[in-house]
């Protein structure tokens, strides 16, 4: 069996089956909103598409729940279009195609879009059901969660209802997070100067791939290596024992998620080819040893080019080379509040070097706002110091945990009558649309929680098939015993 909608539960995924069918890469969400527009007015429901994109849609309480108070489900349209190099697929023209791998759900090549598609479904299913018991309900779908939270930015005041808001796009079942980082993004920009590839060169791709990648926020901590740090490290190494030059080169991508492969162009004197290519291969020997527990699959490959007609300048190479390389990334501080829990990291997303002209993309996180400014600060001061142009912008708040809430609580005991087992309580150092949310609408009572999803924003993503029937089913039962307001 290779069709997950004869899985348990059968109505998520359904939906989870048709959202997958519909491309809808961050940015690129028009099909899938008007595939959500057209499901509210399908089943009567008040339906509301804003001026940025996103949907609300609002479902009336069951008879004698009307006293309950409000409840908001809310998850994001958007997937993080990631694939393997050798996988042909187009994330705004083919579909997602799930497979059934044991107990787990993944794509084939991409990444899956559980992330927030289980969400999305469970909301959807919730919505369409005519037996589920729930007081007052709306369901929020936001656009561009994934590249900037754009869609939560763009969300007015006053346009929700509810008193509680249920976040379903976090990704450990059995698990109610109550606050996230921040992010600011760094985008650096600097013209270089080339010049004619000198006489007697040879050149070679060099290419850093079998990275595990994965979500900058959650996987951060993994120890996992970042495909530009690991080739700056070695162009570095090989400037000044092969005069190695660099044509062009290009890593990473998306801000959001740790970068897997790297490619560059470089020449080398042409006497020197063979000891260039045992050189690679003895950095390769020490890379894999160094993360031998995280990055199994770690390769660097050495194979001939065509000679390109002309090199970074020198000094240029110099000064970018050793800016990427001294970049702050990964773990920057671990959390005081909170045992296990990063509180300020960066992601070196993504580094070019083309046509004269160097750029790289950073996303800086942070449970501490000042934290957060600092790292974005320090990164552009590493690049100011070369001479590159620094912008600091896309800034968003994070969700600063209450251990009081009432939302809290009942989910809590929801979950332990259910399972046997209090759910841990955490924070999660990724960006929640809770902490904008909170901004515009104080008042809510929000908690996260999800099924079990592995290596998201990387083609290895899937989901747990259990967890999500662990999820729906406590999804279900807590809207049924959400208590009454209080006079």
């Amino acid at each position: 069996m290779n069709d997950i909608r004869k899985l348990e539960p059968a109505e998520v995924w359904n939906y989870f089956s048709e959202i997958c069918s519909i491309p809808h890469p961050s940015k690129k969400e028009q099909k899938l909103i008007a595939f959500m527009e057209e499901f509210g007015r399908k089943h009567n429901l008040a339906t509301v598409v804003d001026k940025t994109g996103n949907i609300i849609i609002r479902k009336p309480a069951t008879a004698g729940m009307e006293n309950r108070p409000g409840v908001i489900l809310q998850a994001h349209l958007d997937m993080v279009p990631q694939k393997n190099s050798s996988t042909e697929h187009n994330f705004e023209t083919d579909p997602i195609t799930p497979v059934i791998d044991g107990q787990w759900i993944k794509a084939s090549g991409t990444t899956l879009g559980a992330d927030n598609g289980i969400g999305m479904a469970a909301a959807m299913a919730i919505l369409a059901s005519t037996e589920i018991e729930h007081g007052p309900l709306e369901a929020l779908f936001t656009v561009d969660e994934e590249t900037g939270m754009t869609g939560v930015s763009g969300l007015e005041k006053g346009m929700l209802k509810g008193d509680m808001l249920m976040n379903l796009d976090s990704e450990d079942e059995g698990e109610l997070f109550v606050g996230c980082a921040g992010g600011v993004d760094v985008s650096i920009s600097k013209k270089y100067s080339e010049e004619k590839t000198p006489a007697g060169m040879a050149a070679f791709k060099v290419a850093v791939t079998g990275l595990r990648g994965g979500h900058s926020g959650c996987d951060i901590a993994l120890g996992r290596a970042n495909s530009n740090k690991l080739m700056f490290r070695f162009l570095m190494q090989a400037e000044p024992l092969f005069d190695a030059r660099i044509a062009w080169c290009d890593g990473g991508g998306l801000r959001n998620a740790i970068p897997r492969e790297a490619n560059a162009v470089v020449t080398v004197q042409s006497g020197k080819s063979a000891a260039f290519i045992e050189f690679a291969m003895q950095c390769e020997e020490t890379y894999r040893e160094e993360f031998a527990e995280t990055e199994p699959g770690l390769s660097l490959k050495i194979t001939e080019a065509e000679l390109p007609a002309g090199v970074m300048a020198v000094d240029d190479q110099r000064m970018i080379a050793r800016a990427v390389f001294a970049c702050p990334n990964g773990v920057q501080r671990m959390s005081r509040a909170m045992d296990g829990l990063v509180e300020t990291s960066n992601n070196l997303a993504a580094v070019k070097c083309a046509g004269g002209k160097f750029e790289a993309h950073c996303l800086a996180r942070s449970s501490v706002d000042s934290a957060k400014d600092t790292t974005a600060s320090k990164i552009a001061a590493v690049f100011e110091l070369v001479g590159a142009t620094v912008n600091i912008s896309g800034g968003y708040p994070g969700w600063k945990p209450n251990m009081q809430s009432a939302a809290l609580a009942t989910l809590a005991g929801v979950y332990e009558s259910m399972f046997g087992s209090r759910p841990e309580v955490k924070a999660i150092h990724a960006g929640l649309e809770c902490g904008m949310l909170g901004g515009k609408y104080p008042n809510l009572d929000m908690v996260s929680f999800g099924p079990t999803i592995r290596n998201p924003h990387s083609p290895d993503e899937c989901v747990s098939v259990a967890s999500v029937k662990k999820f729906w089913d406590f999804l279900v039962e807590s809207l049924k015993n959400i208590p009454e307001k209080k006079c």
